[in-house]
């Protein structure tokens, strides 16, 4: 018995720590799994999401692509309207004594113009004008509120003021056509560009017996650029030369 108390006394100090550490090691292990296991089933742990370059990138490109797009309509919403270009036949008549008219045709074959002016312009400055330099005829009109000139089409204003180079010169009036004007625009259809003199006693009219009629025809490029304003330039057939005249109708409100 004495032998085997003294074994015991060297054996059970040796055996007892390992016994305790693992008992300790396997209790740490099974508190820690314990806890991971009941956080991980636990409902209000929720975790955030996470933000990866892939998501950041799609977020990006997303968010480019909306202000692209909304930078693109408000571009379409405020770009201003582009005026537009057309070529037309323009005829300037009269009188070698009296004064010039201004005739605008969309088809030269077709003897109802689209416009007919009746200019305070005499004939004999616009010949010597021309002559000289470049020459500039704005037609200006004032639509007051409650007027029918802010509601009609620019052509059919019928009283226009005449600015001849920025000199206040007189007035313009629309006119319709009368049948010498038709006789001498179908007398002119076979002619695109050119000028000339009609003999005296051309036409019914009252003054067909007022001299020689005297015109210029040519092709005009005419601008809208708007409904409150219209332009028609000549376009010089010379190669070395720019346009010589331009008129210009404008309606301020």
């Amino acid at each position: 018995m004495t032998k085997i108390d003294t074994i015991r006394r060297f054996l059970l100090p040796c055996c007892t720590p390992a016994v305790a550490a693992t008992t300790s090691s396997s209790s740490s292990s099974s508190t820690t799994t314990k806890k991971r296991l009941s956080t991980s089933l636990r409902d209000d742990n929720d975790d955030p999401p996470r933000i990866t370059h892939e998501t950041r990138a799609a977020d990006a490109e997303d968010g480019g692509g909306s202000t692209a797009s909304d930078e693109g309509v408000t571009t379409a919403s405020v770009a201003p309207p582009r005026p537009s270009k057309t070529m037309v036949t323009g005829t300037i008549f009269g009188r070698r004594r009296g004064h010039v008219w201004f005739c605008v045709q969309c088809d030269r074959l077709k003897t109802r113009p689209a416009l007919l002016l009746e200019l305070p312009i005499p004939t004999h400055l616009l010949v010597k004008e021309m002559r000289c330099g470049l020459v500039r005829v704005t037609l200006e009109c004032e639509a007051r509120p409650g007027s029918d000139l802010g509601s009609c089409p620019l052509r059919s204003v019928p009283v226009w003021t005449v600015f001849w180079n920025g000199k206040k010169l007189g007035f313009a009036v629309r006119r319709k056509p009368t049948e010498a004007t038709r006789l001498m625009l179908k007398t002119m259809q076979s002619i695109t560009v050119g000028a000339g003199v009609i003999p005296s006693g051309f036409g019914s009219g009252p003054d067909a017996g007022d001299g020689e009629l005297m015109y210029m025809r040519a092709n005009y490029e005419c601008v809208v650029g708007g409904p409150d304003s219209e332009s028609f330039h000549l376009i010089n057939p010379d190669v070395c030369s720019g346009q010589e005249l331009s008129i210009f109708l404008l309606r301020s409100r």
